[in-house]
């Protein structure tokens, strides 16, 4: 089949990928094939172990805190990691690209029967035994509750895009989910799957569809699982706390007790793997390289790094963020309601033009980073050249296409200005240092093309959380523009799906669609609705290209850097396998251990 040939030169990329990152310590695992279970990662040295102790615990320390385990409701990473600890999907990915069964028998094919001849269905064969944490019974009817809960807009769920195309999900048995699209479907491996598939217990969640959800605190701080621990108690932006899960289906997890830690900053999170030994591993580490260096250079841990499809970049607002109108504020209002001077494209334009990529990439990033002109960036197949201008800065260039364009200082304070609006930004992001200092030279760079910026920064807990009350998460954009991290999975289809018109946050859908910058383009929603029917192959290829540049020449987006994911690990900790953002960085837990 051609998707599983396309997954084992995935494989490949990734791989090749990981091998010229050369500060990770451990050298890639062999390939798996779909379907099998993963290799124990290659030990490190271990440092001096501490005194034994009776309970066997592992620390993780998020320094962004998990703010809700139902990370249906939240968008951020670290809530998606901290519910991929009890909860579980049919599939993951591996590290390798390659589908991994989880509550599913098998990963479903043309060739095996499970995926139709004309890729309309798709057929999975869950695990029989499996149990929630209660003791009940996992079956087919959680698929279609989630189903029913995640599709309704009323819910508010931030994962609504992994049931695009799907016409319908029905259960002829308690053990069999049958997915039936709208249209042929090349890639079918989006709903149910990865950490964004997380699959909820249908008795505990029943009375929590619609407005409903967001009152259900009980349920949505301590959902149940199928997975190696079990939640036992959650402290919103603080500490989660799982313990083994008497029903796992597996051999038992090796320890006891799991801490989910949220807090402090991503330095201080580093130093507490790699200089006290404090944690046994610390989470998305953006500290300029030669810091973790020195820090690794102390002999407890090490760092890893794994690279997949994430993109730090620019959104612009095409929605007009004036807090004085009221309830219209960042509202599309069907293109009624838009940017005063952003949605002008030579603007933004230069905005882009005026930036020096590969300063932050070299001197914040390091080897976690590299300049990017696009939002797909990886697999390399799938990256487009058509934007490659962007890797050299252009300060004169940009200041000339603004002059051609009557965008003009014309009261001599340095400010430029678009029909008599000066161009005054607000750029917002979380409070990170890495992130703080990019800011810092980007509004330098625009000062200099006549553009004052106002720089913002957020609690990450509040900026990536849930809450629908709050005006300073990332889905309700309440400014000009704001900075942050996402990317394609292996297959981008799902990632591009949620910049179709249909996905704009606003008021009535709680905020919870996936295109974050409102724009609304014609032509990209019809390109997509033929990537949705497009074999994997060249053509396929070419439209995911093509839907990138929309993005990026109608100046929707500013990729900035390609970033690999940062994370430590202190010495002894086995089993861990970073997978470049395909999926949750807890996706294999159940497999961590601790040598003796």
């Amino acid at each position: 089949m051609r998707l599983l040939k396309a997954s084992r030169t995935m494989r490949l990329i990734v791989l090749l990928a990981a091998l010229a990152l050369v500060l990770a310590a451990c050298p890639a695992p062999a390939p798996a094939q779909p379907g099998a279970a993963p290799a124990a990662q290659e030990a490190a040295p271990a440092a001096a172990a501490p005194a034994a102790s009776a309970e066997k615990v592992l620390n993780i320390l998020y320094w962004q805190a998990a703010s809700l385990p139902n990370n249906h409701l939240s968008g951020g990473t670290k809530d998606a990691d901290a519910a991929a600890i009890t909860l579980e999907s049919l599939a993951s990915i591996s590290p390798e690209g390659d589908l991994v069964a989880k509550l599913a028998e098998d990963i479903p094919t043309v060739e095996n029967g499970g995926v139709s001849e004309d890729l309309t269905t798709i057929t999975w064969k869950l695990k029989q035994g499996v149990k929630w944490s209660d003791g009940s019974d996992f079956t087919s009817a959680d698929l279609l509750f989630t189903y029913a809960y995640c599709s309704d807009e009323a819910t508010g769920c931030v994962n609504i895009e992994q049931f695009d195309g799907v016409s319908s999900i029905e259960a002829p048995d308690d053990h069999t989910i049958v997915i039936t699209f709208d249209n042929p479907t090349p890639y079918p491996y989006v709903a149910f799957v990865t950490s964004a598939g997380h699959i909820l217990n249908a008795a505990q969640f029943a009375d929590c569809i619609g407005t409903a959800a967001q009152t259900c605190s009980e349920q949505n701080l301590a959902p149940l699982g199928t997975g190696p621990y079990r939640l036992i108690d959650f402290k919103v932006n603080d500490v989660a706390t799982y313990e083994r899960n008497p029903e796992w289906r597996g051999e038992p997890a090796y320890f006891d007790k799991v801490v989910f830690k949220g807090g402090g900053d991503a330095a201080s999170a580093a130093r507490a793997v790699l200089e006290t030994g404090e944690a046994d591993y610390a989470w998305n580490l953006q500290v300029e390289p030669q810091i973790l260096i020195e820090m690794e250079s102390k002999g407890l841990g090490e760092i890893i790094v794994s690279k997949g499809g994430n993109v730090e970049r620019i959104l612009i607002n095409q929605t007009n963020p004036d807090p004085a109108l009221g309830d219209m504020r960042a509202e599309y209002d069907d293109g009624n309601n838009p940017h005063p001077f952003l949605t002008f494209k030579p603007i933004p334009q230069a905005m882009s033009m005026a930036i020096d990529r590969s300063i932050i990439a070299t001197q914040l990033y390091g080897f976690a980073g590299a300049p990017t002109c696009n939002i797909i960036p990886a697999p390399p197949y799938y990256a487009s050249t058509a934007n490659d201008s962007c890797l050299t800065q252009d300060m004169e260039g940009a200041k000339k296409l603004l002059d051609d364009n009557g965008v003009v200082d014309t009261n001599g304070d340095g400010i430029r200005e678009y029909n008599g609006i000066p161009l005054y930004v607000r750029y917002q992001t979380s409070v990170n240092p890495v992130r703080e200092k990019t800011q810092a030279l980007i509004k330098q760079w625009w000062k200099e093309l006549g553009i004052d910026t106002e720089l913002i920064n957020i609690d990450a807990g509040v900026y990536f959380g849930g809450d629908p009350n709050s005006p300073d998460t990332y889905q309700k954009f309440f400014t000009d523009v704001e900075m942050y991290t996402t990317g394609p999975l292996i297959d981008p289809q799902l990632h591009l799906a949620s910049y179709q018109c249909e996905f704009i946050p606003n008021k009535a859908n709680v905020w919870a669609g996936g295109n974050i910058p409102r724009g609304c383009n014609p032509e990209y929603d019809e390109l997509f609705r033929q990537l949705t029917t497009t074999p994997v192959g060249p053509d396929r290829e070419a439209i995911v290209k093509q839907l990138n540049d929309i993005n990026v020449q109608n100046s929707y987006q500013i990729p900035l850097v390609h970033r690999g994911s940062v994370s430590a690990k202190i010495n002894g900790l086995e089993g861990v396998r970073m997978n470049g953002g395909w999926d949750s960085e807890m996706w294999n837990i159940a497999e961590w251990s601790r040598s003796e």
